[in-house]
């Protein structure tokens, strides 16, 4: 791992529809999570929150304009890690306790996506990917199928989507057809086989997005996507593919620049 202090940790770039994607431009493509900014006339949303290695509040000046709700579509240590730097923290039940006592082990970052190469740059001087750990955020308020989300102009219906982990989550506004996907799907190789994932429910949850009318698909990890290729990529899991199985050798494969999706910048 590189002994380089990172300058600048997050990039932002605007979007369409008053959205912003949100990166930690040092963590590896191929896990760093995307970190959603949605602008509302109440309040704004923050959808997931990274690895939570450097203060994103501090950094990206848009997050201090007005309140902000922070939104986990899971507890997993690349969506949550950053949770604790909001007062307004929203969730599941079925992770609940997950980020209010966080380990390495329930938070699956012992389970071989952090390491050495994770990282092209460091967050601070003297940090260790060897002793990375998520902190505590107890949630505010819990989230569940059927509830809504509202900025004032705008209206987010929460779908519970477990599979991935069971208290994952899904955003859907039905005025714009826009999705907010966690990990449920995304534009590459899923992961099913965690401690608490459970493939077969997760396909329960991929039939449930085949019935949604969706315009944009801003998912967890890599770029954006329409309706055809969230279809497309449904069918290739349920015909067994667009899997990620074992860590080192789908990690090695990523290292020398094998498919599995792009890095969403």
């Amino acid at each position: 791992m590189t002994d380089l202090i990172a300058k600048d940790w997050f990039k932002a770039r605007q979007l369409d529809d008053g959205i912003t994607h949100i990166h930690e431009i040092h963590v590896a493509n191929w896990l760093r999570c995307n970190i959603w900014h949605v602008k509302g006339r109440d309040r704004d949303l923050i959808i997931d929150t990274g690895m939570g290695l450097r203060p994103m509040i501090k950094e990206i000046a848009q997050l201090s304009e007005r309140p902000i709700t922070a939104i986990m579509t899971h507890s997993h240590f690349d969506h949550a890690g950053g949770m604790h730097e909001f007062a307004d923290r929203c969730g599941h039940a079925n992770e609940a306790q997950i980020i209010a006592a966080p380990t390495a082990t329930n938070t699956v970052a012992d389970s071989g996506y952090v390491r050495a190469e994770t990282f092209a740059m460091l967050p601070w001087k003297g940090f260790s990917h060897e002793t990375y750990e998520v902190k505590p955020a107890p949630l505010t308020q819990l989230l569940d199928e059927g509830d809504i989300v509202d900025l004032g102009d705008r209206i987010f219906h929460v779908f519970h989507l477990p599979g991935h982990s069971p208290g994952s989550i899904a955003l859907y506004e039905k005025a714009t057809g826009i999705l907010f996907s966690g990990d449920v799907i995304y534009d590459g190789a899923l992961i099913d086989d965690l401690y608490h994932s459970e493939a077969e429910v997760l396909s329960q949850s991929h039939a449930r997005l085949r019935e949604l009318p969706i315009s944009t698909v801003h998912a967890g990890h890599f770029a954006s996507f329409g309706q055809a290729r969230m279809h497309a990529l449904l069918d290739e899991y349920a015909s067994g593919g667009l899997r990620v199985g074992d860590p080192e050798t789908w990690i090695a494969g990523k290292m020398t620049g094998g498919a599995g999706g792009g890095s969403g910048d």
